[in-house]
C-alpha cells in the first residue's frame, strides 16, 4: 500500500512520528516519509537516528521545516504527497489552558490549514490523530481537538470531485509516553520516593502501545472511506494496580482529581452508538452526516447495541498486576 508512495507526518520529530517512520520504513518500500516539524534541533537528532538504524534506506527521509499555522508553506511541503498523517498538536493540559489562543491557532487552525493545502495539491488520504480527551471534553485541549476532529470529517464535503479521502484514528494516552503516568511514577521510585501520588482510587485507563497505535493508522490509511473515526480494542488497567506492578507494595496516597482529568478515558459515547460498528480487533465511528453518495459507506461490522459505550471503566479486558509488569518491560 505504502510501497513508492510519498508520505507527510506532522509532528513528525515526536514519539508516534518516530515510531510511524520506523515501521514504514521496515515494513514497506516508500518514495519519501516527509518530517514536518517547527523544530531543527529535534530532526537533526532524528536524522541521525535513524541514519545509524537504517543506513542508506533512512535517505527516504525529509526533514521539511514549517508549522502547521502556515498554510503556505504546508501546501509547498504537500505538492506530490500522497497521504498525510497529521499528528501536530499542543497536547499538554495545563499549557492549553494557560495559553489558550495558541492551542486554538495549532489545534484548530493548523488543522484547517492541514486540510486545505491537502485538497489543493491532490493528496490522495489524510488520517488525523485525535485523542479520548476530544471526546466529551472538559478541558481546553480536548475541546480544540474535538473541532479538529469535526473539522477533518466534515472537509470530506468539501473534495468535490477530488480523489481525497479524510478519516480519524482516536486513541489515549500512549503508555510511557512523554508526560504520562509511567515515567512519573519510575521517577518517584528512582529518586528514593516510597509513596506515590493517585488523584483518584477508581481511576482506571486503557494501556495502548506506540505499536499499536501505529497499526491503527496504518489500518485506517488502508481501509477508509471518508469520515471515519478508528478506535482499537485494547485492555484497561486500574491506576493502582500500576503502582502496584511498578513497585510491589509500596503506598499509595489519593491527591485528588486534578483540574480538567478524567476518572476513565472515554473513546465511544453513548450518543455515538447509533452510528458505531465493532470488528475484530477495533471500533469504526461512522460519520452521522453522508456528504454525497461517493462517501455511503456499508458497514461490515457488528453494529452495537443502543446505549453502548466504551470506556476504560467498562471495558471486557482488563490487565492483572502480573501482566502489566510483563508489558512494563517493554515500555
Amino acid at each position: 500500500m505504502l510501497n513508492e508512495k510519498s508520505i507527510l507526518v506532522t509532528g513528525g520529530t515526536g514519539s508516534f512520528g518516530k515510531a510511524f517512520c520506523r515501521y514504514v520504513l521496515n515494513n514497506y518500500d516508500p518514495k519519501k516519509i516527509i518530517i514536518y516539524s517547527r523544530d531543527e534541533f529535534k530532526q537533526f537528532l532524528m536524522q541521525n537516528e535513524f541514519r545509524a538504524e537504517f543506513g542508506a534506506k533512512a535517505d527516504r527521509l525529509r526533514f521539511f521545516i514549517g508549522d502547521v499555522r502556515d498554510r503556505e508553506r504546508l501546501t509547498r511541503a504537500l505538492e506530490g504527497v500522497d497521504y498525510v498523517v497529521h499528528a501536530a498538536a499542543l497536547k499538554q493540559v495545563p499549557a492549553c489552558e494557560y495559553n489558550p489562543q495558541e492551542a486554538i491557532k495549532t489545534n484548530i487552525g493548523g488543522a484547517q490549514n492541514v486540510i486545505d493545502a491537502a485538497l489543493d495539491t491532490g493528496v490522495k488520504k489524510v488520517v488525523a490523530l485525535s485523542t479520548d480527551k476530544a471526546v466529551n471534553p472538559v478541558n481546553l485541549y480536548g475541546g480544540t481537538k474535538l473541532v479538529s476532529d469535526k473539522l477533518f470529517i466534515a472537509a470530506n464535503a468539501l473534495a468535490g470531485p477530488k480523489d481525497i479521502v479524510f478519516s480519524i484514528v482516536r486513541y489515549g494516552n500512549v503508555a510511557g509516553s512523554r508526560g504520562s503516568i509511567i515515567p512519573l511514577f519510575r521517577s518517584i521510585i528512582e529518586n528514593g520516593g516510597d509513596e506515590l501520588p493517585i488523584t483518584d482510587f477508581r481511576m482506571t485507563r486503557f494501556w495502548i502501545s506506540l505499536q499499536q497505535g501505529v497499526e491503527l493508522v496504518i489500518k485506517a490509511l488502508a481501509e477508509s472511506k471518508g469520515g471515519e473515526t478508528f478506535i482499537s480494542k485494547i485492555p484497561s488497567f486500574k491506576v493502582t494496580d500500576l503502582a502496584e506492578a511498578i513497585c510491589p507494595g509500596v503506598k499509595m496516597k489519593e491527591i485528588g482529581i486534578r483540574e480538567g482529568e478524567k476518572l476513565h478515558e472515554i473513546m465511544v459515547t453513548v450518543e455515538d452508538s447509533p452510528n458505531t460498528y465493532e470488528y475484530d480487533e477495533h471500533f469504526i465511528v461512522y460519520p452521522q452526516m453522508v456528504f454525497s453518495e461517493r462517501y455511503r459507506v456499508q458497514p461490515t461490522g457488528k453494529k452495537v447495541e443502543e446505549g453502548f459505550s466504551y470506556s476504560s471503566g467498562n471495558n471486557t479486558q482488563w490487565l492483572s498486576v502480573e501482566e502489566i509488569r510483563e508489558l512494563l518491560k517493554t515500555v
